[in-house]
């Protein structure tokens, strides 16, 4: 007689854990009695380390760009769900090392899926996909103009950077492996999501720190409207993804959209802070012996070609996985300053 031995529970490996999103997921899905297994690179320091310090978690060294240590990681360990979240996610940055970008964001993605199809094809894999590649999506109004609506699973594809074309060109490498092999692989179009734990190099992070912490900071459009969630509420749509019957492509977003200057708006109504917005620069609590902060804007600062208005239809999201974001714009702002007061007051 045959003796099958169950698994206790899933296990799940997620690459880019000691990010924003993968610290979240990794929290999640231990709640949900995961195995959680992640994937760092040997280089990384342990202060980029600090989302996921004291989770019961098992780290494995290798990197998305080495398919050997890929092959290493899969051959040895059977895994349930495989979330890829890692990559090079800032669009400015692509613009100043695309290279790397596609290296990353295109062959890593590459070096993964052929791990899996060798090693770990049952796996459910998550691929993070962006809104960077979707167009924006207008419906005309009589002659009164035009206005935004929410790009949706069946917009068209437009990118604008190295950043959106290397994620796009990733995307269709999934769809070749799920048509081809029969992978169960979803790919995620997330719209902006912002959390504490966002880097400090993105425009979100920037504003929040610099007002709180009176610092002068330079920034470029702020006339570009973004469609901004939580990263917290995100997450969880990631997991909902896999655990459906047939794999799917989801939007993922609020359905809201805010310029930069919104933004900035609203985190200075939240600290009582005045701002005065002048062509070149932001004065952030002007008095007569000078404002506490200003914000630059420079030319330096834009990028050299950028999606001016993004605004994300989450309705298949809502209708089959049952999700939709608790948080929005407001909400998220509050979140992420009550935290960084946090820091200021110590």
């Amino acid at each position: 007689m045959r003796i099958i031995l169950m698994k206790e529970k899933k296990v799940a490996l997620i690459t880019g854990i000691t990010g924003q999103d993968g610290s979240y997921l990794a929290e999640l899905l231990l709640k949900k009695g995961y195995e959680v297994h992640g994937l760092v690179r040997r280089s990384s320091s342990m202060c980029n380390r600090k989302w996921i310090d004291g989770l019961d978690i098992q780290l494995h060294y290798g990197d998305m760009t080495d398919p050997h240590s890929l092959d290493y990681i899969l051959r040895d360990n059977e895994f349930d769900e495989i979330y890829n979240l890692a990559g090079q996610t800032h669009v400015g940055i692509s613009f100043e090392n695309p290279t790397y970008t596609f290296n990353v964001n295109t062959i890593g993605v590459l070096n993964l899926l052929e791990s899996c199809r060798k090693f770990n094809d049952k796996a459910r894999i998550y691929q993070a996909s962006t809104s960077e590649m979707l167009a924006s999506k207008w419906m005309m109004i009589g002659g009164r103009g035009k206005e935004l609506l929410g790009s949706n699973e069946e917009t068209l594809f437009e990118v604008h950077s190295p950043y959106a074309c290397s994620k796009l060109a990733a995307h269709e490498l999934c769809k070749i492996y799920s048509n081809a092999y029969g992978m169960f692989i979803c790919c995620g179009l997330l719209f902006n999501h912002e959390s504490p734990r966002r880097g400090d190099n993105f425009v979100t992070q920037k504003i929040v720190k610099g007002l709180i912490n009176k610092e002068n900071f330079e920034l470029g459009n702020i006339d570009t409207y973004r469609d901004w969630g939580y990263a917290g509420d995100y997450v969880e749509a990631m997991w909902l993804m896999l655990q459906q019957d047939k794999p799917s492509d989801y939007v993922i977003a609020t359905n809201e959209s805010h310029s930069v200057s919104e933004f900035i708006e609203e985190c200075c109504s939240q600290l009582n802070l005045n701002c005065k917005f002048l062509k070149e620069h932001i004065l952030i609590n002007e008095t007569i012996d000078g404002p506490d902060s200003v914000i630059y804007l420079k030319d330096s600062q834009k990028r050299p070609w950028d999606v001016q208005y993004l605004r994300g239809d989450p309705s298949k999201a809502k209708r089959i996985l049952g999700w939709e974001p608790k948080i929005k714009f407001k909400e998220l702002i509050k979140i992420m300053i009550k935290e960084e007061l946090k820091k200021y007051e110590k």
